[in-house]
């Protein structure tokens, strides 16, 4: 239990944010361990967003989820950003501290990371290279977490190409950036393939890209999880690879931020994500 003199509030913060499944996560743990406390979506514009961030710890917020298009900018507004939110470029949680300050953290990398963990607890980042395609902050998450693991090699192809030739200068060496068109190629001998952009996500364009040499031994895995199985993770299954969808990502990126809010370390199980998905 939290030790926190009100009933503890939490929240996540976006514009638009009425689609995210994060309240129906949060409120099902809370019930489920038989905590006090409310989590709730909060719509906030970008013009308004420093002014109500510091407004919401005199309400009685704990702390807050941040998603988009505010996981930049929250960067300029925290008082204590970690290493890795640094390096990502942004962050997804806050805390707010009983000295007044606002902490920022970014546990996308982790959440991506025990995803697969508990999917394929026999994967072996170092076996081979990782093909991750987009470079936005899911990428610069996944990509910091593929080199924290292991992976010798990552293959970077975005649409655009100097976003991903920004990422290779921040991260260093063992990113690679090719071409979009080349995508397809590069998955002969890869070990690992990562969707991170919004291709395939209901109401948003199809992957289309060709997977004619994708690597039956590859563990590929998307960061979409509307649908939960995205038609790259069918076709991929239907060539024998190991597919893990996205939802277990944001299932296990929550865990240690309700942890620091409401004092109890959740589990993710099948149990939470029927529930979420139910939601």
């Amino acid at each position: 239990m939290t030790d926190h003199p009100r009933i503890p509030l939490a929240a996540v913060i976006g514009h638009p944010i009425a689609h995210s499944r994060s309240p129906a996560l949060h409120t099902y743990w809370l019930k489920r361990y038989g905590l006090k406390g409310h989590y709730i979506p909060i719509d906030i514009a970008p013009t308004d967003l420093a002014e109500m961030i510091r407004t919401l710890p005199r309400l009685g917020f704990v702390g807050a989820n941040i998603t988009i298009p505010h996981k930049e900018a929250i960067l300029n507004i925290a008082d204590i950003v970690t290493d890795r939110a640094a390096l990502i470029g942004a962050a997804n949680t806050l805390i707010f501290r009983k000295d007044g300050k606002i902490h920022a953290d970014n546990t996308d990398g982790s959440g991506f990371i025990a995803n697969l963990r508990q999917n394929v607890p026999n994967w072996v980042p170092s076996a081979g290279p990782a093909l991750v395609l987009g470079a936005g902050g899911g990428a610069r998450a996944v990509v910091a977490a593929l080199i924290e693991v292991g992976v010798p090699e990552i293959r970077l192809c975005n649409r655009t190409r100097p976003r991903a030739d920004a990422l290779r200068s921040d991260f260093g060496a063992k990113v690679h950036v090719h071409e979009w068109v080349q995508a397809g190629n590069l998955m002969a001998d890869a070990g690992t393939v990562v969707n991170t952009t919004s291709l395939g996500m209901t109401g948003k364009p199809d992957l289309r890209l060709s997977l004619d040499g994708l690597n039956p031994k590859a563990l590929v895995t998307d960061l979409v999880y509307t649908p939960l199985k995205t038609q790259l993770l069918i076709e991929a299954e239907a060539r024998g690879c190991t597919t893990v969808d996205g939802l277990g990502m944001l299932l296990h990126q929550a865990v240690p931020a309700f942890e620091r809010w409401f004092g109890v370390r959740p589990e993710v199980d099948d149990a939470t994500r029927k529930a979420v998905l139910a939601a």
